[in-house]
Protein backbone atom coordinates (compact mmCIF):
# COMPACT_ATOMS: atom_id res chain seq x y z
CA UNK A 1 0.00 0.00 0.00
CA UNK A 2 1.63 3.12 -0.94
CA UNK A 3 0.81 6.50 0.68
CA UNK A 4 -0.55 9.02 -1.60
CA UNK A 5 2.74 12.12 -1.16
CA UNK A 6 5.27 9.59 -0.19
CA UNK A 7 7.93 7.84 -2.52
CA UNK A 8 8.96 4.58 -1.29
CA UNK A 9 12.37 3.59 -0.92
CA UNK A 10 14.60 2.20 -3.70
CA UNK A 11 18.00 0.77 -4.22
CA UNK A 12 19.33 4.28 -5.63
CA UNK A 13 18.19 6.30 -2.96
CA UNK A 14 19.94 4.74 -0.04
CA UNK A 15 22.78 4.38 -2.43
CA UNK A 16 22.85 8.23 -3.40
CA UNK A 17 22.57 8.64 0.78
CA UNK A 18 26.03 6.28 1.08
CA UNK A 19 27.72 8.67 -1.36
CA UNK A 20 27.03 11.91 -0.60
CA UNK A 21 27.48 11.00 3.39
CA UNK A 22 31.01 12.26 5.04
CA UNK A 23 32.35 9.08 6.00
CA UNK A 24 35.62 9.25 3.56
CA UNK A 25 35.87 12.89 4.93
CA UNK A 26 36.08 12.06 8.42
CA UNK A 27 37.89 8.69 8.54
CA UNK A 28 40.66 9.11 10.45
CA UNK A 29 42.47 6.02 9.01
CA UNK A 30 41.83 7.62 5.50
CA UNK A 31 45.46 8.97 4.45
CA UNK A 32 46.96 5.70 4.87
CA UNK A 33 49.72 7.14 7.60
CA UNK A 34 49.25 7.87 11.44
CA UNK A 35 50.37 11.65 10.89
CA UNK A 36 47.36 11.79 8.60
CA UNK A 37 45.01 9.78 11.20
CA UNK A 38 46.42 12.57 13.91
CA UNK A 39 45.46 15.70 11.53
CA UNK A 40 41.64 14.12 10.67
CA UNK A 41 41.48 14.09 14.51
CA UNK A 42 42.57 17.22 15.07
CA UNK A 43 40.19 18.73 11.93
CA UNK A 44 36.71 16.53 13.60
CA UNK A 45 37.93 18.30 17.11
CA UNK A 46 37.96 21.71 15.45
CA UNK A 47 34.65 21.14 13.64
CA UNK A 48 33.16 20.01 16.96
CA UNK A 49 34.34 22.94 19.06
CA UNK A 50 33.08 25.53 16.59
CA UNK A 51 29.48 23.46 16.58
CA UNK A 52 29.52 23.68 20.46
CA UNK A 53 30.60 27.36 20.42
CA UNK A 54 27.78 28.53 17.84
CA UNK A 55 25.37 26.42 19.94
CA UNK A 56 27.00 28.48 23.47
CA UNK A 57 26.21 32.20 21.48
CA UNK A 58 22.94 31.14 20.35
CA UNK A 59 23.40 30.38 16.84
CA UNK A 60 21.23 28.32 14.85
CA UNK A 61 22.73 25.14 14.79
CA UNK A 62 20.49 22.19 14.87
CA UNK A 63 21.42 20.46 18.57
CA UNK A 64 21.32 17.28 16.70
CA UNK A 65 24.38 17.94 14.22
CA UNK A 66 26.41 19.34 17.53
CA UNK A 67 25.93 15.64 19.62
CA UNK A 68 26.51 13.80 16.43
CA UNK A 69 29.99 15.92 15.57
CA UNK A 70 30.77 15.59 19.65
CA UNK A 71 30.21 11.67 19.74
CA UNK A 72 32.04 11.40 16.27
CA UNK A 73 34.71 12.71 18.02
CA UNK A 74 34.82 10.91 20.81
CA UNK A 75 35.07 7.87 18.76
CA UNK A 76 37.95 9.10 16.32
CA UNK A 77 39.79 10.23 19.65
CA UNK A 78 39.31 6.90 21.58
CA UNK A 79 40.22 4.71 18.14
CA UNK A 80 43.17 7.33 18.25
CA UNK A 81 44.32 6.04 21.57
CA UNK A 82 43.71 2.31 20.96
CA UNK A 83 46.13 3.11 18.12
CA UNK A 84 48.88 4.76 19.90
CA UNK A 85 48.63 2.18 22.87
CA UNK A 86 49.29 -0.69 20.14
CA UNK A 87 52.11 0.92 18.72
CA UNK A 88 53.89 1.53 22.37
CA UNK A 89 53.17 -2.22 22.73
CA UNK A 90 54.65 -2.75 19.28
CA UNK A 91 57.86 -0.81 20.46
CA UNK A 92 58.32 -2.07 23.81
CA UNK A 93 57.73 -5.85 22.49
CA UNK A 94 60.63 -5.16 19.69
CA UNK A 95 62.74 -3.39 22.21
CA UNK A 96 62.71 -6.61 24.37
CA UNK A 97 63.50 -8.65 21.39
CA UNK A 98 67.37 -10.06 21.90
CA UNK A 99 69.45 -9.06 18.99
Amino acid sequence: MQIPGITPISPQTIQSVYSTGKAEETNPTAGGTFADALDALNQSQLESDQLVEKLAAGQDVDLHDVMISMEENDINFRVAIAIRDQLVDAYREVMRMNV
